[in-house]
């Protein structure tokens, strides 16, 4: 190989990006990040369905600049994208933006060095960037995931190179997203959601909670988004500073779920003037009941609670949120405790 990197590029393995050259040497460190034996399968990846082995795993993870550290959250992401209930077969294939959402918890997180701070959706930080990027190229080597042939998105999105953050513990006024999920403080957790790209919601004027919602609550039943029209993953990403707004008021993370799920919908009527609305075929799949001769009933954008995964990150002394849609009801969020 005269030029390894172009090399890569002829054989289409690539996300588009240059690779690492995953030499011997490299593999072999990368593989001392984990103690788990580099034969054992993590799984078989979809719609492919060629095996995962550790060994496969790392050597995706040499390719796109990942530290030996980071390997064991790789490899937790990629058993939660292959769990039944996450159906990555459906993701991959998805005509839709959607990826697979990593939100990593616990103290692992750090050590691995994965930032839910200023910027923690990139550029700038390596373990989020090329964790995310790791199980991308295991999607597209493995699993077959290639842009046009089993990956039919539209349009993609920078979203679908990498999308990974920790949260921000340190800075959020409330336990973490983990524990609410049932997990313990000193658990390494691992999330994937299938949701779309980040939407943000800029408000720098609110200073309570009922006039704050008023926004974020808007952007999450967005008539161009699926989620007021379908049961679905959402997930909202406070910044420190929104949080504060809640937490000030003597909001905790469950009273701050609780508002969201109940003020962000719309009336049936505006539904009924154009996006997505199926009529009574697309209202029976709904969780809960609406009668269809009432316009001014209100239809929430999250049917189910557990549907709503309330997330804080990014930088402090920033007055945002993101909101990002789901995909559909047959794709679900799966969360993991690994072992670093």
């Amino acid at each position: 190989m005269d030029d390894p990197v172009e090399y890569f590029f002829g054989k289409e393995w690539s996300d588009g990006l240059p690779v690492v050259p995953p030499t011997a040497e490299r593999l072999a460190a990368m593989l001392a990040g984990t103690g788990r034996d580099p034969d054992e399968s993590i799984g078989e990846v979809p719609p492919l369905m060629s095996p995962a082995t550790v060994r496969d795993v790392a050597l995706h993870a040499v390719m796109a600049g990942c530290r030996p550290e980071h390997l064991p959250v790789v490899i937790g992401a990629l058993e939660c994208l292959l769990e039944e209930r996450f159906n990555l077969v459906l993701l991959q294939a998805t005509t839709s933006a959607g990826a697979p959402f990593v939100l990593v918890n616990g103290p692992y997180a750090r050590a691995a060095g994965l930032s839910g701070g200023m910027g923690c959706f990139g550029p700038g930080h390596r373990a989020n960037a090329t964790i995310g990027r790791a199980l991308r190229l295991v999607m597209m080597n493995l699993g077959g995931g290639i842009p046009g042939v089993t990956a039919l998105s539209g349009f993609g999105g920078p979203w679908r190179y990498t999308y990974c953050i920790a949260e921000n513990e340190e800075a959020s006024p409330w336990p973490s997203y983990a524990r609410s999920r049932g997990f313990g403080p000193e658990d390494d957790v691992v999330t994937a959601v299938p949701l779309e790209g980040p939407v943000m919601v800029w408000d720098d004027v609110s200073r309570t909670p009922e006039r704050l919602t008023v926004a974020i609550a808007d952007m999450m039943s967005a008539l161009g988004g699926g989620n007021v029209y379908r049961q679905a993953d959402m997930a909202v990403v406070l910044s420190p500073q929104h949080a504060e707004i809640y937490a000030r008021a003597g909001m905790s993370r469950q009273d701050t779920h609780r508002m969201l799920v109940e003020r962000a919908g719309r009336r049936l009527g505006e539904l009924r003037r154009g996006g997505i609305w199926r009529g009574a075929s697309g209202a029976a799949r709904w969780p809960f009941e609406v009668r269809l001769d009432d316009d001014d009933a209100f239809v929430p954008a999250v049917g189910d609670p557990g549907d709503l995964h309330l997330v804080v990150a990014g930088g402090t002394g920033s007055p945002s949120s993101l909101v990002m849609h789901g995909i559909t009801v047959a794709s679900r969020a799966v969360s993991r405790a690994y072992l670093p």
